[in-house]
């Protein structure tokens, strides 16, 4: 039986796109104590692919962890695959502010020792032993005592873009970091303080409010759902917004809107910006913030030397990456010499800018058009600015009008005005013909081309 993917995500967009149905991406996860960690995950990837469901989940002993994308149409039967498990049952579904038809395009279901790493190795520590859980209106209330220590436990990629207001942001880079980081740092606050803490689900802070109980913290206290759940309270009760500025997310758009704030600066000008991004070499892949202006002048790298290296052919581009850790293998978090206004560790909530009306949805949201896939990109001729496409379905005639997505281009609409097909100028080019045009952008290995369908 199949029990892992047979479909790109290349593939599984065009699918979503033909299907024209509206999906929700959500999030939730349980702590519990699961004895067969590889046969629970078959027997979700067997419930979860007939229903359409995808994303990327972790299970492991101690429970899952899971960031997904449902047909909306679905959702009740999704709801019933989790009722099925005692430890699920009503459990709560964490979902998106702003939704994206694409923000998952596989089912991705891993076995992991932990769905949480922490480094720890502590057999009488319970993680099923949490804090008190808190709705919005009453984590406001408590970030107004006085005696409420506030700790984000997020990393410092994540914090930069927004956070709540009076918050510990630690300068670290994974979650298991921050443990004895804060530990040490509140020792001589166990007894009189309240400690309460948050991250985007909910998931890390869980497990953080177990540890620090376990270590003789007295008033323990996390924000239910996290931002994700905060977010939508605050918008469906009126509540005031206590969080700054932006929630970094873990799918390809990279942040939700929680206020028009930017508090962050483009790492490269400093300009006022908090749009994450990856860099274009795949030998780099550095997360940072990169505005729209140095986004065109960079191409979408960090550096000049990436942005040299993404100009020699692709050959000399696969040999310099041999032997190294490179592209997807690697997730560098924003730390490097090559940005200059880059901040971490003690960050303010002065806004620096608002997002104006077009900016407060992500610019890497999909352009909700009727398309139709018809081939990839080859190559792109910087000196001459000229593309090179496979035409792979269908055909593409001078005047038509097209799309070309990818996760680095994003989205851009051209008219087609001229084109050159396998070496001659012609008026129509069909499967397997391979084509040149003028773009005022670069194209990359990974870039689609659509044909824009009339309504």
């Amino acid at each position: 039986m199949q029990l892992y993917n047979t479909l790109s995500a290349e593939e599984r967009a065009r699918l979503i796109d033909e299907a024209g149905k509206e999906r929700l991406t959500l999030s939730f996860y349980a702590y519990a104590k699961i004895e067969n960690p590889k046969k629970f995950r078959d027997d979700l990837f067997i419930a979860w692919n007939a229903l359409d469901a995808l994303g990327r989940i972790y299970v492991a002993t101690e429970g899952i962890n899971a960031q997904m994308s449902v047909p909306a149409e679905n959702l009740e039967a999704f709801r019933d695959t989790l009722e099925v498990y005692d430890f699920m049952k009503g459990i709560r579904l964490n979902v998106a502010v702003e939704q994206d038809n694409h923000s998952f395009l596989k089912l991705t279901i891993k076995v992991r020792n932990k769905i949480v790493a922490d480094g720890l190795n502590d057999e009488t520590f319970d993680v099923t032993n949490k804090g008190i859980h808190l709705k919005a209106q009453e984590f406001n209330n408590m970030l107004e005592d006085p005696n409420t220590i506030v700790v984000d436990f997020r990393n410092h990629y994540e914090s930069e873009v927004g956070h709540f207001e009076g918050a510990i942001t630690p300068d670290v880079e994974n979650f298991r970091e921050s443990l004895p980081i804060i530990n040490e740092q509140l020792q001589d606050f166990k007894e009189d303080k309240n400690l309460l803490m948050y991250c985007t689900g909910g998931i890390r802070c869980e497990k953080a409010s177990a540890y620090f109980k376990h270590q003789g913290f007295k008033n323990v206290y996390q924000l239910e759902g996290g931002i994700i759940e905060y977010a939508r309270q605050i918008k469906e009760e009126g509540v005031e917004s206590k969080f700054v500025g932006k929630n970094f997310v873990f799918d390809h758009r990279l942040g939700e809107r929680i206020t028009d704030d930017i508090i962050s600066q483009c790492h490269q000008c400093g300009k006022p910006c908090d749009n994450h991004t990856n860099c274009a070499n795949d030998a780099c892949h550095l997360l940072f913030i990169q505005c729209d202006e140095c986004k065109a002048a960079m191409e979408n790298c960090c550096s000049t030397e990436c942005q040299e290296t993404i100009h020699l052919p692709w050959e000399e581009q696969v040999a310099k990456r041999k032997g190294l850790q490179v592209g997807n293998k690697i997730f560098r978090k924003g730390k490097s010499e090559a940005l200059k206004f880059k901040k971490s560790g003690d960050l303010s909530t002065q806004p620096l800018a608002k997002a104006t009306t077009a900016e407060t949805k992500d610019i890497r949201q999909k352009i909700k058009i009727k398309k139709s896939l018809i081939g990839k990109a080859e190559h792109y001729y910087s000196k001459s600015k000229i593309a090179q496409f496979l035409i792979e379905n269908g055909e593409l005639k001078v005047g038509d009008k097209v799309l070309i997505s990818g996760p680095t281009t994003g989205e851009q609409q051209v008219v087609i005005n001229n084109i050159y097909v396998n070496g001659n100028f012609s008026d129509t080019a069909k499967a397997g013909d391979q084509i040149t045009f003028e773009l005022p952008f670069r194209v990359r290995l990974s870039d689609k081309v659509y044909k824009i369908l009339e309504d």
